[in-house]
């Protein structure tokens, strides 16, 4: 049964004789907003974290495979995900239940902060196996093993833009939560490379690399996987992870306005000048080793130009130069541009790999054998990639022509647009305060429906935005 779509009727009426139902709408939408999170909170949450998909009666529960215990995953779209959310519900109406919602996911994360400063891809809260985890406020234990703060799938990140945005909102700010934020961003500036390049985890003890070199091709690479070679200490872009750790720092540069933070983005994006290869192919790789050069890194990613990272360096290095007003982060993109555009695949997508020098698509069998065909490919990891080369090339054009912006360009959702989004959203939560799909669970075997983190935070995003367009009168 759905409860709230029945004011709009009446107003519809109301609009053929003038009025209108802005009132009513913005009304359902904090009402729906309360009752979702009221939900979601007190019935969805552990310890204030979240996982990824429920069955819709909550018996059966995801992250990256089943969950049992009393275990939350930090990985988007979970718990700081849907903290982020909260934080725009409430900054956009200053109702308390929101800021409660919040704090709750905070707590969550400061119990789940490693002594590294960062975070993994969940959290343990039952004792037997905490133990076994270095959680920074734990004590440490005999069977404490070792274990790196990890910026792979946006885990770190996605925490610290969701604190740094509550530390934000709650100003001035409150003492654990600022604390455990300012601590985990000067742990993640430790774990810079000299030459700007972060890894794709971090320990306890900082790490230092060479001299910094410009990206070249290895004069040969194995066409079978050699091992992992501990590629998770390597400079690494892939799966977006070098836009997702500057975002952050420059979030935290424009609240704190502290300038290491703006200085680490820079260097991060000096370094993205330094990785872009030379022709024939002037775009970037997932990996690269010490000596800047592509390499493996899992078995299904082999040295090679990345059609999915290179379009992600491409929007970082435009937002850099809205930032700072530099032309030099500019200057890569012509050629970059050029070169992707030409390696368009028939379909208008781009490969995700490259081959090196040939320009060569390339793909696995589904036993993980390298080939350039495509009819075999495991279905777990895309191969193939949108294309979002036109939106970059005309934001380029854009920018070289005028003036730099002091913060990324947003363009609002028209009115009518964004009231009917949210009276989507409202219309379709269901009488707990739940949105269910009609979706399967990945890992159990169960058709559905089920409640999905994601559709969560993107309805109450929706919501917010809402609401901060039309705020209480």
């Amino acid at each position: 049964m759905k409860t709230f779509g029945y004011r709009c009727l009446a107003a519809a009426v109301a609009v053929l004789v003038g009025g209108n139902c802005l009132g009513d709408t913005r009304a359902d939408a904090l009402s729906a907003a309360k009752k979702a999170v009221a939900f979601y909170t007190r019935k969805v949450a552990t310890e204030g974290g979240y996982l990824w998909r429920y069955s819709a009666d909550l018996k059966l529960r995801e992250g990256e495979g089943k969950v049992t215990g009393n275990t939350v995953w930090v990985q988007p779209p979970g718990t700081p995900a849907m903290g982020e959310a909260f934080v725009k519900l409430y900054d956009a109406t200053g109702e308390a239940a929101f800021l409660d919602a919040a704090r709750g996911v905070a707590e969550a994360l400061r119990r789940g902060q490693l002594r590294s400063g960062g975070w993994q891809d969940h959290i343990d809260f039952d004792s037997v196996d905490r133990v076994r985890i270095p959680y920074r406020i734990d004590p440490p234990g005999k069977k404490t093993k070792q274990v790196f703060s990890s910026l792979d799938d946006d885990k770190t990140q996605s925490s610290l833009r969701f604190l740094i945005e509550l530390d934000r909102a709650v100003a001035p700010q409150a003492d654990a939560i600022h604390e455990m934020t300012t601590f985990a961003l000067d742990r993640l500036l430790r774990a810079q490379y000299p030459n700007g390049a972060f890894p794709q985890v971090w320990g306890e003890t900082r790490m230092e690399t060479p001299n910094a070199l410009p990206a070249d091709y290895p004069a040969s690479w194995p066409r079978v996987y050699p091992g992992h070679g501990s590629y998770w200490f390597r400079y690494t872009l892939n799966d977006n992870l070098m836009p997702d750790v500057m975002h952050a720092l420059w979030l935290a540069w424009a609240v704190y306005h502290d300038d290491r933070y703006g200085e680490a983005a820079r260097k991060a994006a000096d370094f993205l000048l330094l990785a872009q290869l030379p022709d024939p192919q002037p775009a970037w790789a997932q990996q690269y080793d010490f000596e800047m050069r592509p390499a493996w890194a899992r078995k299904f990613e082999p040295p090679a130009v990345s059609g999915g990272e290179s379009q992600g360096v491409l929007e970082i290095l435009l937002e850099t130069y809205r930032r700072t007003g530099e032309q030099k982060y500019l200057k890569p993109l012509p050629r970059a541009l050029a070169y992707l555009k030409k390696s368009r695949l028939a379909d208008g997508r781009l490969a995700r790999f490259y081959e090196l020098e040939t320009n060569r698509p390339l793909y696995f069998t589904r036993d993980y054998t390298l080939t350039y065909d495509d009819g075999d490919m495991p279905t777990h990891y895309g191969f193939k990639v949108p294309s979002k080369l036109d939106a970059i090339e005309k934001e380029y054009n854009r920018l070289r022509t005028s003036a730099a912006e002091p913060a990324p360009r947003k363009l609002a959702p028209a009115k009518g647009d964004i009231e009917a989004r949210a009276r989507k959203v409202i219309d379709a939560l269901d009488e707990r305060g739940a949105w269910v799909s009609d979706d399967k669970l990945r890992y159990h075997r169960y058709e559905g429906p089920i409640i999905d983190m994601a559709v969560a935070v993107k309805n109450l995003t929706i919501l917010a935005e809402y609401l901060r367009g039309y705020p209480k009168t």
